[in-house]
């Protein structure tokens, strides 16, 4: 039975000497003898030999970002980010365009995606091993694959008709090496309101006040073709708060006893900005 991993495995390369790749049961090798294991869990790993940047989310952040998209507060951001890839071009005359999602996380983004592209296969690269297990359910034409964004991408060049990026680091080069030619980078980033109502209270890391300028700079040898602000209302338990609290950044900074103690004096249920930016881009 063909696997999400088989779908793409033409399309990944040896993150060591950029050969090819081929499958067999548990492990991934290229000519020169290079070997990746795929996990238990489906997802496969493929980082070179340089350390990771990062180390990827805990456990504990996964399992808190699992719950809060799943109750669906996100749900009208994932179908923006599935509309401004809905008519992008296969690479190379591929029967199966290729939608990569960088940094993302349990996939939940990229299944909304696929959904909508009935044709298209997903690779979500992802640090964190605990994110990729979840990944690699994520949808049945979405391969989980561990690799460090800012280190070259394991994939083909021209390889991708869309690039993801929600909420995450972003590779330019690497983003334009692997796009195909009239292909796209979608990125979804926070305005300056964005969870105003509980940044604050419970001391959570705010937006750069120059976050804009700097995606700009990051961006300045791509031309911007769309830009869409998605922003309404969530309506939050205190567990609700607590999951979104602890499934980001914020978690490294924060003592759980104390967000706990701030949650619990805030009204409940909760009324919070969602507020971010869908902008698209071609290389």
């Amino acid at each position: 039975m063909e696997t999400p991993l088989d779908l793409v495995m033409d399309r990944l390369r040896c993150p060591v000497c950029t050969e090819t790749l081929t499958r067999t049961e548990r492990t991934v090798r290229c000519a020169a003898g290079h070997a990746f294991d795929i996990a238990r869990q489906g997802y496969l790993t493929l980082l070179g030999g340089a350390r990771p940047a990062v180390q990827g989310d805990t456990a504990d952040m996964v399992a808190a970002r699992t719950a809060f998209l799943a109750a669906g507060h996100y749900e009208p951001v994932a179908r923006a980010l599935a509309e401004a890839v809905r008519d992008v071009p296969a690479a190379d005359d591929a029967d199966h365009p290729l939608v990569l999602d960088l940094a993302g996380g349990t996939g939940y983004y990229l299944a909304t995606v696929l959904d909508a592209l009935p044709r298209a296969l997903g690779v979500d690269v992802e640090i964190s091993p605990y994110a990729s297990r979840r990944a690699a359910r994520a949808h049945p034409r979405l391969a989980a694959v561990r690799a460090d964004v800012w280190q070259p991408l394991p994939l083909a060049a021209g390889s991708a008709a869309a690039v993801l990026s929600v909420f995450g680091p972003r590779n330019p080069a690497e983003i334009a090496r692997v796009l195909t030619p009239g292909g796209r980078l979608v990125v979804v980033a926070p305005a300056q309101d964005h969870l105003a109502e509980i940044i604050g209270p419970l001391g959570m890391l705010t937006v750069a006040p120059d976050k804009e300028a700097r995606l700009a700079r990051q961006l300045a040898d791509f031309t911007t073709t769309a830009e869409r602000a998605v922003r309404y209302r969530a309506t939050l338990t205190h567990a609700d708060v607590v999951h979104e609290a602890l499934m980001g950044p914020s978690a490294h900074h924060l003592d759980r006893d104390e967000l706990l103690a701030a949650v619990a004096a805030l009204p409940e249920p909760l009324a919070v900005t969602v507020s971010v930016t869908v902008s698209v881009h071609r290389a």
